[in-house]
Formats: C-alpha cells, sequence, structure tokens
C-alpha cells in the first residue's frame, strides 16, 4: 500500500440497506461537440464499443453508449450532442475517468498512431510502481491509462474534486450506499484523495 494511504474499515455512517445490495454504476454522462468524432476515438484508441446509438430531433439532441461490455454489465459512457452546440467548458469540478489496460505502453502507441494526444506518457505513479499516463480526448476530457492484469471492468474510475472530502466521503456513504476503499493523504503534494465505490477493489 502506497504511503499515507489508509486501509478501508467498515464504516459507523453506512447505512443497513447498501450492507445487503447489490447496486453498482451504470453510467457517466456529458456532453460533447462532435459525436461521430467521439465515438470514432473511443472505438479505435481505447477499444471501446458502440453499444447504440439514438437521435431525438424533437429535443435536439443525440446521444451515443460505449464501453467495454453491455450495459447490463458494465459501467458505461453516455455522450450526449445538443444540436448546434460544438464545445464545452468542463470546468475544474471534473478530473478524469479511468482505464485499466495491460499493456499501457502499447495503448499509448496505438492512441499516437490514431492522431490522439497524449498529455503523461507511460511510467511509474510518483511515488510507487504503477504504470500510468493520460490521454486527452477530442474534446479535452482527460483519461488516465493505468497497467493493470486482466480484468472483466476496464472502465474503472471517475475523479472528481470536491471541497470537503469528509462530507463528500459521508454523501457517498450514506446516500449511495458507497463504501471507502483507501483514503491517501499526500501533504507534500498538497492534496488528499479518496477511494469510494462498490465493489471491494478499484
Amino acid at each position: 500500500m502506497a504511503e499515507g494511504a489508509t486501509p478501508a474499515v467498515p464504516s459507523q455512517e453506512l447505512l443497513e440497506w447498501p450492507k445487503k445490495d447489490k447496486r453498482r454504476f451504470l453510467h457517466a454522462v456529458y456532453r460533447v461537440g462532435d459525436l461521430d468524432r467521439t465515438i470514432k476515438f473511443y472505438t479505435e484508441c481505447f477499444g471501446m464499443k458502440l453499444l447504440r446509438k439514438r437521435d431525438i430531433p424533437e429535443e435536439k439532441y443525440s446521444n451515443a453508449f460505449l464501453g467495454f461490455g453491455p450495459e447490463d454489465s458494465h459501467f458505461v459512457l453516455e455522450l450526449t450532442y445538443n444540436y448546434g452546440v460544438d464545445k464545452y467548458d468542463i470546468g475544474t469540478g471534473f478530473g478524469h475517468f479511468a482505464i485499466a489496460t495491460q499493456d499501457v505502453y502499447k495503448l499509448v502507441e496505438n492512441i499516437k498512431a490514431k492522431g490522439g494526444t497524449i498529455t503523461r506518457e507511460p511510467g511509474p505513479v510518483k511515488g510507487g510502481s504503477t504504470v500510468i499516463a493520460f490521454a486527452k480526448d477530442p474534446d479535452g476530457y482527460l483519461f488516465e491509462l493505468i497497467q493493470r492484469g486482466p480484468t472483466p471492468e476496464p472502465l474503472c474510475q471517475v475523479m472528481l474534486r470536491v471541497g470537503d472530502l469528509d462530507r463528500s466521503i459521508k454523501f457517498y456513504e450514506k446516500a449511495l450506499g458507497m463504501r471507502l476503499l483507501k483514503k491517501t493523504d499526500r501533504p507534500e503534494q498538497k492534496y488528499t484523495i479518496a477511494m469510494l465505490g462498490y465493489a471491494d477493489e478499484y
């Protein structure tokens, strides 16, 4: 375990209902400026599959669902294109998505070959041994690429920035039934992270 990391312990904040609950993340929704361009990038660069696509002209939007497996068993991304809007301000709250892969170096070379942007070259994470890289999609959304063993769920994390970490942990535990998997304080880098989810690993 990384220096400064705190292992998960049973939380007193966790209510009774989630202790026997089998819920999971279904999808994350965000807006893109060119739906077909993003679909092409995710399928060719990341290896995702286009699961379904629909156009809702009466409401002036289209959306597409992409992931590494079917929606009934995998976390997927729902991309929304609003007619006439080709650019969005991502803001400071969203950090990145994460994709697990057995070979970060190979994935990065594929992304580069397809014209994608790598914002951090592959290498060990600072203070650790896990190999990571970062890629940016056509709209500026970041994806962390994490080297791991085989996994049925490559789309494995969503990173958000919060103003009060303990308050947010309590919300995700009490309101959504998540579990605190790990908490790491990095004073030298002036940040603390908490990993929460419905599974026992991340």
